[in-house]
């Protein structure tokens, strides 16, 4: 496996999914990379030689794109920020709640978690 930015990016994929692997990096971020570096989307990630790897990398570090531990730090601090203003949104993170305005009286099972049914419990 190759490493990038301290991620390990699968060999055998085309470089353009393969650094989808990066927290931060989506289907078009990766496209602009490749296309402002010159390495065609095609080529899997095992064809690409070190010049090529440090080239993506280098771009990445130059740009400022926020990736990994900085992003994840990022949002974590974003989320503590709303919780410790007592805000709305920091509210329903707390709680565990849809956060943008989804219902909550069917469907959410997502935020809340699996149904929690009260039956009767019998002796056996």
């Amino acid at each position: 496996m190759a490493r990038l930015l301290g991620v390990d990016i699968p060999n055998r994929k085309k470089i353009e999914f393969s650094l989808r692997y990066i927290y931060g990096v989506g289907p078009t971020r990766a496209k602009k990379i490749l296309e402002v570096t010159g390495i065609d989307p095609d080529r899997r990630t095992q064809e690409l030689n070190e010049q090529e790897i440090s080239l993506i990398s280098n771009y990445i570090i130059d740009q400022k794109i926020m990736v990994e531990g900085d992003l994840r730090r990022a949002v974590t601090n974003n989320l503590k920020r709303l919780q410790s203003i007592r805000c709305y949104r920091g509210l329903r993170h707390q709680r565990g709640l849809p956060v943008r305005g989804q219902r909550t009286i069917t469907n959410a099972r997502t935020r809340k978690g699996g149904r929690k049914t009260v039956g009767v419990v019998r002796k056996a």
